[in-house]
């Protein structure tokens, strides 16, 4: 008898530097071929939403200083902090990052029984110890003075505080060495989009 091809579902954990263009590949994902996103900001942010036991930690550890009028966190202000401590950075991922993880997982292992392509944007996926988590990686680059001049102009930053947002984490280049496929968003958006097109080849 014939033996039926299995084909094994694909969790593609997509990542890069800071303001690369991350999310403007999973728009694209999304949009054009209709794949599920899961998204380790948006799972990052529920995790420390008030009434959070995440967030009651932050606030004890820096103060009254990072939290709006509202009671929820001031992002900026806490950025401010982690991304020139790289002690103070690690303990916030410490508790941030295994709430992340278990949400991946729940959300994996639901979308999978309809999706055989699945979408995992982590901007972390190497500082958080996730590539075992997935079964490709894709890192989206670009060249590092586009870098700097998106996440100024998107998060209303300083120079200072941009470069240190790209200094606290690991290097594009590092990241670029141990992808599976590399999106180059240096160019034109149909530049990036007929990467895409031909990293998911004939299997969606």
């Amino acid at each position: 008898m014939p033996r039926h091809k299995v084909t094994k579902p694909r969790i593609i954990g997509l990542t890069g530097g800071i303001a690369t263009g991350k999310s403007t590949v999973t728009t694209y994902l999304a949009q054009r071929y209709q794949l599920p996103i899961l998204d380790a900001d948006i799972f990052a942010r529920q995790a420390i939403a008030p009434p959070s036991l995440i967030l009651e930690h932050i606030f004890e550890r820096y103060g009254e200083g990072i939290k709006n009028a509202d009671g929820s966190l001031n992002r900026q202000a806490l950025g401010d902090i982690v991304f020139n401590d790289p002690g103070e950075k690690q303990w916030l991922e410490t508790q941030i990052h295994p709430y992340v993880r278990q949400r991946f997982q729940d959300a994996c292992a639901q979308e999978l029984q309809a999706a055989p392509i699945i979408i995992c944007a982590i901007p972390l996926l190497f500082e958080a110890r996730l590539t075992d988590f997935v079964s490709e990686i894709w890192v989206v680059t670009c060249r590092p003075e586009q870098q700097l001049a998106r996440l100024q102009q998107r998060n209303a930053l300083t120079l200072a505080q941009a470069q240190a947002r790209i200094a606290s984490q690991m290097p594009l280049a590092e990241k670029v060495a141990r992808a599976d496929v590399v999106l180059d968003n240096s160019l034109d958006l149909a530049t990036l989009h007929h990467q895409v097109d031909r990293a998911l080849g004939g299997n969606c």
